[in-house]
């Protein structure tokens, strides 16, 4: 844990002695990080307690609860007081925009309402007058680029070949003037991103959930699982590495980024460069089918267990109800921390590493009390202790009764006495099975909407980056499957089923 720590405090000191450090050139980043890491090794006490905050030792001190956070309730009462109080329908305004023909465009730009997005992504003092484009602009401008064009670079897509005046849907869609040339730069797109904080990215994202619950498409019969992806930025070499105690502390010019073990999955280098992506999915149990909720971003080189709990609280500060979670064995909830803060159960596949309890049969899992016991046991529940059993046997069935404590608690662990005992049961296996169906929002997201390749050079933005992308992979979502509703029933109005 020192080494983490000592990465911490370089960090910290380079952030705050050279806030201009994206400007410097590598050759100057290079050697501030080594004056600056031999300096924080030769002076760091590894006998001292660890002190600094388990969210800035794991990289997502950036991304706390706050009291700025809006609920799905909140967020709906907001919404529906925005409509009662408008003079105008602001719904039917939108019509005559005739230049939108893409089906997907048409309906983003009926669920989105711009006066309600800049309420949302506004500060104190700022007024209409300011500005010629909107927060609502930039969102849209960045929400287009998301969903039609995700394989190009932000320099290419903001140039006249897709933001020109020829390009009237798409500046119609943003809401660029169609009679003057003006344009969206990508270095305001950029500072659009890092501009935004963590509420307000979390604020956009409670804004399009709470359409995407009040939609219908979910069934009553949902789950939650947790699954994380690689995102490897282009900056492979280290600006300078050490080695303390077979640890290694690497600074790169990004520097929250950091070295991590890619998943076996491809036949790709064992390591990657960038960042982790924590992603919390609701899956439909009766259709199989699986929406990203909302992600956590930190370096790549920390361990998935970290993220579990600070993930499900934020989806609970949120509004967001979970009650079971299914997860990889990467997340656990050994120590029952998980259920004791958030209420939540969580189900893994039983870790190999785990040795069964002793007296447990390693085909049907039937607990018995000792060695000279034969007779299974019957299993009470689960306390915070773990799981307890008690002798099963009928009166005079056992010699033993008179003599034994017939009483018997089973720690929880992550092998088979989870706090859901995956023993065989039909329903336990199949959230662990359904678990996988969680892996296509990550197809998504990094395939069809861009993310794949980040294509931006810090955490802040990054965060931005991928609250927009689920934004637009949940928009498409409802699109394509209210229009297949739609098709079935022609009296269905899409937006009125969003709405």
């Amino acid at each position: 844990m020192h080494h983490k720590n000592i990465k911490v405090i370089i960090k910290r000191q380079l952030k705050k002695d050279h806030p201009d450090w994206h400007s410097l050139t590598r050759k100057e980043k290079k050697a501030l990080a080594k004056q600056v890491t031999e300096a924080v090794i030769s002076n760091y006490n590894f006998k001292q307690d660890i002190d600094t905050p388990v969210e800035e030792l794991v990289g997502i001190d950036n991304q706390v609860i706050n009291e700025d956070i809006m609920t799905l309730d909140e967020m709906n009462v907001m919404v529906d007081d925005f409509y009662k109080n408008s003079l105008i329908d602001v719904r039917k305004l939108k019509t005559f925009r005739v230049n939108l023909k893409d089906s997907r465009l048409k309906f983003i730009d009926k669920l989105l309402d711009n006066p309600i997005v800049n309420r949302l992504l506004s500060y104190e003092g700022f007024t209409p007058s300011m500005r010629k484009l909107m927060p609502s602009d930039f969102l849209r401008a960045e929400l287009l680029k998301a969903i039609k064009y995700p394989e190009i670079a932000y320099r290419q897509y903001c140039t006249d070949e897709y933001l020109g005046l020829d390009r009237k849907e798409n500046r119609e869609f943003i809401g660029l003037p169609l009679h003057k040339k003006e344009m969206i730069d990508h270095t305001q797109l950029s500072k659009f991103r890092c501009s935004l904080t963590f509420a307000q990215n979390v604020n956009l994202l409670v804004y399009i959930l709470s359409s995407f619950f009040r939609s219908g498409i979910l069934s009553g019969h949902i789950l939650h699982a947790v699954d994380s992806t690689e995102l490897y930025t282009d900056i492979a070499r280290p600006l300078f590495i050490t080695t303390i105690k077979d640890q290694k502390i690497r600074v790169y010019q990004d520097l929250d980024s950091d070295c991590g073990t890619r998943r076996n999955k491809r036949n790709k280098n064992k390591y990657f460069i960038g960042y982790r992506m924590h992603t919390l999915t609701v899956i439909d149990a009766k259709t199989g089918h699986s929406f990203p909720l909302v992600s956590l971003v930190s370096p790549g080189n920390h361990h998935d267990s970290h993220f579990l709990k600070p993930l499900t609280q934020l989806a609970q500060a949120m509004g967001i109800e979970i009650k079971l979670i299914t997860a990889d064995e990467a997340y656990h909830d050994k120590d029952g921390s998980l259920y004791e803060e958030t209420g939540v159960t969580l189900i893994t596949p039983p870790s190999a590493n785990t040795k069964l309890p002793e007296n447990v049969d390693p085909e049907t899992y039937a607990v018995t009390l000792d060695d000279r016991c034969e007779l299974p046991m019957l299993r009470l529940g689960c306390t915070s202790d773990g799981h307890e059993y008690k002798c099963n046997a009928a009166s005079g069935e056992c010699p033993r009764s008179c003599s034994c404590s017939q009483h018997r608690v089973i720690p929880l662990d992550k092998g088979v006495f989870q706090r859901i005992v995956v023993d065989g049961n039909e329903l336990a296996a199949r959230a662990i099975d359904i678990r996988k169906n969680c892996e296509r929002p990550f197809n998504l997201l990094k395939h069809r909407e861009g993310l794949e390749q980040i294509r931006v050079r810090s955490q802040h933005a990054l965060i931005s980056k991928c609250s927009i992308t689920t934004m637009a992979t949940l928009l498409l979502e409802m699109e394509s499957r209210l229009n297949d509703r739609t098709k079935d029933d022609p009296q269905l109005q899409i937006f009125d089923v969003a709405s």
